[in-house]
């Protein structure tokens, strides 16, 4: 059904266009396409440059799609064009799901034996990470009702996590947890793996990319205490930047930069546009290089490496996903865009020029500079070069509530070959395709 409903919304997105102006359709396509290329060299001009430049990026960025729109709409094609980009992203949908794995309850993977409830289990809890959702959701207090031993951090003191999570386990604490952003959960992650103590994640953050990934409930933090009385324990892997933990990613180039800058926290934007420019021409910031087993690549203006790859570079219905957190193996994302033809290029997508996606166990990272700023987990951390990224498989026990909302599914690329053949015969196409 799937399959046969993505060949029909395909077909739709081609003919209303045909209908609505005959061969001229592809000049209006042309046209689009042109729009999107002049937008994307204008937020390269906006982004890496200054003065008269920055300002023409910013009136292309804004004038371009508006001109393209008036267009469309003065001969008649804004309806039809609107209604074709409808048909074409439900063309996608469908594909992606038609082709996703099927399969009973019981032939998916089962959650693990339940664990034993910890008897001195310790938390501690941030009051500030995502705009105060320990004390909106009453974290505290229902955490002291497990028995639990809550240490609430103090806004205005700067504490050291790591060392208190060292002092729990001294006392004697059998359960390590955080209620708190994924920098403040791979500080103390680290020393639970250091005495092989099982972890918990209470998703009180902000974005909780390391929550979203382990199945939790970002939107009801308090289910992820069940997992004290009620829980199951996972094994996942641990990254490290040099000797830094990072349960998420390390970024380089121009993110780990900006974020670094002491101006960062009180003016994002505008610390973002004044250090920018140097950072993409190669001008203001040190030059990166990669090195991955034989493959090797310079001039990097970016470079991510995550704990487990993401499902892909850019997934626009669930971004920052991960397959999984236990197959032994980082994620890689460099981008090299040093122009503006480059920054055009890169609406191609993820495997366009200038982006280069892989997997490894590990991962070295050059530059011409003693330091680089990396971003671990979203805090900035000055590393000496060169930095050696590493995965440790299975260092991480996680304990997590039995009953959890899981991962959304991952779906594949449409293969239109494979759509067609789902389609039209479907006794053809192996039965694990089928949904």
């Amino acid at each position: 059904m799937w399959a046969r409903l993505a060949l029909l919304a395909l077909l739709g997105s081609v003919l209303v266009p045909l209908v609505a102006a005959g061969l001229a359709s592809l000049l209006w396509v042309l046209l689009g396409m042109a729009g999107l290329a002049l937008t994307a060299a204008g937020l390269w001009w906006t982004l890496a440059h200054t003065g008269a430049v920055r300002a023409l990026g910013a009136a292309l960025v804004v004038a371009v799609p508006l001109a393209v729109l008036a267009l469309y709409a003065a001969h008649g094609m804004l309806g039809p064009a609107v209604l074709a980009l409808v048909l074409w992203a439900l063309a996608l949908a469908a594909a992606r799901i038609a082709l996703s794995p099927g399969g009973t309850p019981g032939e998916r993977e089962r959650d693990p034996a339940a664990a034993e409830a910890p008897h001195r289990p310790w938390i501690v809890m941030n009051p500030r990470s995502g705009g105060g959702k320990v004390e909106r959701f009453h974290l505290a207090e229902k955490a002291r009702e497990t028995g639990a031993e809550v240490v609430l951090l103090d806004p205005e003191r700067l504490a050291d996590v790591a060392e208190l999570a060292r002092r729990a386990v001294r006392d004697g604490a059998d359960l390590l947890a955080v209620a708190g952003g994924d920098g403040t959960q791979a500080l103390v992650a680290e020393v639970a793996a250091a005495h092989d103590l099982p972890f918990l994640v209470v998703p009180a953050g902000t974005r909780n990319h390391f929550a979203l990934d382990l199945g939790l409930d970002r939107d009801d933090p308090a289910a992820a205490l069940e997992a004290l009385t009620d829980g199951v324990e996972l094994r996942v892997d641990l990254g490290f930047a040099a000797d830094r933990v990072f349960v998420n990613n390390a970024s380089f180039g121009a993110y780990a930069a900006v974020v670094s800058d002491p101006a960062y926290r009180d003016d994002k934007l505008r610390t973002a546009l004044q250090t920018l420019p140097g950072l993409l021409t190669g001008e203001g910031g040190p030059r990166l290089s990669m090195r991955a087993g034989r493959i090797r690549v310079d001039e990097l203006q970016a470079l991510l490496v995550s704990n487990n790859p993401y499902r892909r570079a850019v997934d626009t219905a669930h971004p920052g996903l991960r397959e999984s957190l236990d197959s032994g193996r980082l994620g890689v994302l460099c981008v090299s865009v040093g122009s503006t033809a480059g920054a055009a290029r890169m609406l191609s997508g993820p495997g366009s020029q200038g982006v280069l996606r892989l997997t490894a166990p590990e991962v070295v990272v050059e530059a011409d500079t003693a330091t680089v700023p990396v971003g671990v987990d979203g805090e900035s951390v000055p590393l000496r070069t060169p930095v050696v990224c590493r995965i440790v498989p299975g260092a991480l026990r996680v304990r997590v509530p039995r009953h959890r909302p899981g991962t959304p599914p991952s779906r594949p690329p449409a293969d239109w070959r494979r759509v067609w053949r789902l389609a039209l015969h479907p006794d053809r196409e192996p039965a694990r395709a089928r949904t």
